[in-house]
């Protein structure tokens, strides 16, 4: 596929969203069109929302609490998406938080080894939506708050991927390109769309504070690095989606 393919939408971009963002078994010839899928960003959120979502309602069926169906939701997305945006977020707190120049942030983040800001963001992630999730379940509302939230998070990383230029000139978001803010429209309106016909108007507050992460992250993004990387855009996912759940707690 040619570099300067500038079709909006192309049914290829769905499996190529899949393959980019999962660990699920689908072939793709050409990655050259990563940052033109970004509109099918929430809908692989979505199919992974629901796997988890189904996965945490066997868990209730089987009789056990809902804290276990709460881990179990948690997990299955981990493992399905190869654990890529917790990674993102444990390079990014590293490499933010222990690095005092841009170059040193850089360098830290492209680092395979993880540091104590790492560890601690990790830990902090799983814990926050495993508490906020095992409420939901007692609540009953946990289903649909797994599928926005994977949805809005995905969507969230796509906003960032256009807002943002690349901060280094190698890795895998720079490999995908800068997404065009036509497809990121498609995609964040879709996420947003289903959002409210699964959440009612409870929806709408929820879409607003996804909104005020995603600027956040890409304040901080812009002022410690002066642009994106695919670990900033791991990092979004997981804020993103700890925000949505936390927000939708009654």
């Amino acid at each position: 596929m040619a570099k300067n393919d500038t079709a909006l939408l192309r049914l290829s971009d769905l499996p190529l969203a899949l393959c980019l963002l999962s660990r699920l078994p689908v072939t793709v010839r050409h990655f050259d069109r990563g940052a033109q899928a970004a509109w099918a960003y929430p809908l692989v959120g979505l199919l992974l929302g629901a796997l988890a979502a189904l996965a945490g309602l066997f868990v209730l069926w089987l009789g056990l609490p809902a804290a276990m169906a709460a881990l179990v939701a948690v997990a299955v997305p981990i493992v399905l998406s190869g654990a890529m945006h917790e990674d993102g977020l444990a390079d990014t707190a590293d490499g933010l938080w222990g690095g005092w120049t841009r170059e040193r942030r850089l360098e830290i983040m492209k680092d395979s080894h993880i540091g104590s800001y790492g560890v601690i963001a990790l830990c902090l992630s799983l814990i926050a939506r495993i508490i906020a999730l095992w409420l939901l379940y007692e609540a009953g509302t946990a289903t649909v708050a797994v599928m926005a939230g994977a949805m809005l998070s995905r969507a969230g990383m796509s906003v960032v991927m256009a807002a943002l230029p690349h901060a280094r000139a190698d890795g895998l978001s720079h490999a995908q390109g800068r997404a065009p803010w036509r497809s990121v429209a498609v995609g964040t309106t879709m996420a947003l769309g289903l959002t409210l016909m699964l959440l009612g108007p409870s929806g709408l507050a929820t879409g607003v504070t996804a909104a005020l992460v995603v600027l956040g992250v890409c304040l901080v993004a812009h002022n410690k690095i002066g642009g994106q990387t695919g670990d900033i855009l791991g990092a979004t996912q997981q804020f993103v989606e700890i925000a949505v759940l936390v927000t939708l707690i009654p």
